[in-house]
């Protein structure tokens, strides 16, 4: 039977993945979008048709608690996205990450509580973590606030554990590693890398080459959600969405080197490095819970993933400003 299902930051990158997701499977869904003058939907607006018109778009400001809980009447499940998410832009604006980040976590639960959500999934990050401690990291590793952005995800995912504790709220905190694919904002390093190619630049500028990420393909993380919202034995948890795979960004950009341009080659640029206590060197997860719990598992390789990426990001350059170091 179809829910009635909201996602909020439905126009971001995962969240328009999610949502696409959504509709596909029959769910009647609503998508809260971040009000802007240019009336834009974000990427839902890439949308094929068939999907787009089955999509209740409410136009808000998860900072707004009257418009979240406006939002939030009649939805059963709720998937928790809307956030700020950009690391080096929370060095310099850290206000607007708690403003965003925590106190918009808190309408969202505070709705949640009035108008009895059945379900409500938060979005965490790997990065609450830190630089791991023991790998592979599973979900009683210890938090390490490393960046303002981290310590606001932190705070987010505390503030739902006590709602859980607090008011027997049935949350799920959801924890995704790093997240790529099509629709990915710039500013993130796999596109960063893709689209300087592709420009036919022949000098690739990135920051640190050695940290090590787990590489989620959107799609997998879209259906690490969805596996979690119909599994009654996560309520109260917290489950990483992970692959146990590991990537060196150095690594990472020689293989798309090699596919795209293997004339390139990388050139440090230093506005791209994270102040040193703030870089986080190795991040490797672990989803035994999540296998446990669903069995889930990852249906993209990695090398499926940057090819469906780097196809993506061909038709869809005029999006990207390659030139431009984004924060």
């Amino acid at each position: 039977m179809a829910h009635t299902v909201m996602v909020t930051g439905a126009d971001g990158f995962i969240g328009s993945h999610l949502t696409e997701e959504l509709v596909k499977k029959g769910e009647r869904v609503k998508a809260f979008c971040y009000y802007n003058s240019f009336g834009s939907w974000g990427w839902l607006d890439s949308l094929e048709p068939a999907v787009k018109n089955e999509i209740e778009v409410f136009m808000g400001d998860i900072r707004d608690p009257n418009g979240v809980r406006t939002a939030m009447e009649g939805q059963e499940i709720v998937y928790h996205l809307a956030a700020l998410i950009a690391i080096p832009f929370s060095y310099h604006s850290p206000d607007s990450y708690v403003d965003t980040n925590i106190k918009g976590t808190l309408n969202v639960l505070n709705a949640a509580r009035q108008v009895g959500t059945s379900r409500l999934l938060v979005t965490s990050t790997s990065e609450v973590y830190g630089t791991a401690q023991y790998v592979p990291i599973d979900e009683k590793h210890p938090f390490q606030g490393q960046s303002p952005y981290s310590a606001t995800k932190i705070g987010a995912d505390r503030l739902a554990e006590s709602f859980y504790r607090s008011f027997d709220l049935p949350i799920t905190i959801v924890r995704p590693f790093n997240t790529y694919g099509p629709r990915q904002s710039g500013r993130a390093v796999i596109p960063t890398i893709i689209t300087q190619l592709l420009s036919g630049q022949t000098e690739i500028k990135l920051g640190s080459l050695t940290p090590t990420r787990d590489f989620n393909y959107v799609k997998d993380t879209a259906a690490g959600f969805m596996a979690l919202a119909g599994c009654p034995a996560a309520v109260g948890q917290e489950v990483n969405i992970a692959t146990g795979q590991e990537h060196s960004i150095g690594d990472l950009a020689d293989e798309l080197i090699r596919q795209i341009n293997p004339a390139a080659r990388i050139v440090c640029d230093e506005q791209r490095l994270r102040p040193e206590k703030s870089e986080v060197n190795r991040l490797l997860g672990c989803a035994d819970k999540l296998r446990a719990m669903t069995g889930w598992a990852p249906r993209y390789t990695f090398e499926q993933g940057l090819a469906e990426t780097i196809a993506f990001l061909r038709t869809h350059m005029d999006s990207y400003k390659p030139g431009v170091y984004s924060l």
